[in-house]
C-alpha cells in the first residue's frame, strides 16, 4: 500500500492506494506542514485500521512538501511536485492520456497531460480563496457553505451588466443573458444573495474560458476538471454555460478532490536523506 499526502495551503489530503485502486481517502487541517502530514497519516491509520507495516512508502507533495526533511514514522518517504502530480492524477482519473486538466483549489492551475509528458500551460491567482477572500469583506461570511447557501437565492442581473442592458440583438455567439461585465450592474437594491452568486458566476467563468483557449490550443473539446472546487454545483452550472457558448465539455471524475494526492502516490522519487 502506498500513501499519497497534498498539503494544500487550507486543507490537506491523503489518499491510500493498493492493487492500483484508491481504497482510502481522508481530509484533515492544520497549522503547519509537518502536523498536516502527520495528521494525516495519523488519520489514515486509525479510521481504516491500517497497520504501519501495510505500507510501503509515502509520498507527499503541495505547499508544505518541501519542509518534510525526514522519512514519517520510520516509513520510506519522498517529496514530489504538484503539477506532476495534478497530471498523473488526472490521467489515472480520467482512465486516458492527452488531456487538459484544470485543478481548481484555493487558485487555479492548467495543465496538459500526456503519456511521457505533463506540462503546466498556466493558470489563475483566481479559484476558491477569491470567492472566500472577497466574501469575507464584502458579506461578511468565511464559511463556503453560507456563500452557497446564499448564492442559491442570488440574480444575476441585480449585480452583473448583461448583454441584453447594453444591446438589443445577440453579439456573436453570445446571447442576451450572457455577461459583458462582471459586477458592472451593482444596482443598490443588490443583496447579499445576489453578490454571493455574482461571485461565483465571476470566479467560474474566468476559470472556464481559461480553460477553453488552453484547450484549443492543444486541439481537443475536453477538460477535466479536479480540486476541491471541482465538486461546487453552481460553478459547475456556470461551465455548463461555457460549454454551450464554446462547445468544449467539462468532465468531473471520481475522487476529482483527491486528483493530487492520487498523482503523489503513483509517484516515486528518491527517499529523503
Amino acid at each position: 500500500m502506498i500513501i499519497g499526502i497534498d498539503i494544500g495551503s487550507t486543507t490537506t489530503k491523503a489518499v491510500a492506494v493498493s492493487g492500483g485502486s484508491v481504497v482510502h481517502r481522508i481530509k484533515t487541517r492544520a497549522s503547519d506542514a509537518l502536523s498536516s502530514a502527520a495528521g494525516a497519516l495519523g488519520k489514515m491509520l486509525v479510521e481504516n485500521d491500517i497497520k504501519m507495516t501495510g505500507i510501503e512508502r509515502i509520498m507527499i507533495t503541495g505547499a508544505g512538501a518541501s519542509k518534510i526533511k525526514n522519512e514519517l514514522f520510520g516509513i520510506p518517504t519522498g517529496m514530489t511536485g504538484e503539477i506532476n502530480c495534478i497530471g498523473r492524477g488526472g490521467i489515472f482519473l480520467a482512465g486516458r492520456d492527452n488531456i487538459i486538466i484544470t485543478n481548481i483549489g484555493t487558485g487555479t492551475v492548467i495543465i496538459d497531460a500526456q503519456k511521457d509528458r505533463i506540462s503546466h500551460l498556466g493558470g489563475s491567482g483566481v479559484g476558491g480563496g477569491t470567492i472566500l477572500g472577497l466574501a469575507k469583506k464584502l458579506l461578511s461570511i468565511s464559511d463556503f457553505n453560507g456563500i452557497m447557501e446564499l448564492a442559491a437565492r442570488g440574480r444575476l442581473k441585480a449585480v452583473d451588466l448583461l448583454l441584453e442592458d447594453i444591446m438589443e440583438t445577440d453579439l456573436s455567439f453570445l446571447k442576451g443573458e450572457a455577461s459583458a461585465s462582471n459586477f458592472g450592474k451593482m444596482l443598490d437594491s443588490a443583496r447579499n444573495e445576489d453578490i454571493a452568486l455574482g461571485l461565483l458566476n465571476m470566479v467560474y467563468q474566468v476559470i472556464g474560458t481559461l480553460s477553453v483557449f488552453a484547450a484549443r490550443s492543444r486541439n481537443t473539446d475536453r477538460i477535466i476538471v479536479t480540486g476541491k472546487g471541482s465538486g461546487n454545483p453552481i460553478g459547475k452550472r456556470v461551465l455548463g454555460e461555457i460549454t454551450d457558448l464554446y462547445h468544449v465539455h467539462f468532465e468531473y471524475p471520481q475522487d476529482a478532490e483527491y486528483t493530487t494526492a492520487i498523482g503523489a502516490a503513483l509517484s516515486w522519487e528518491p527517499v529523503y536523506v
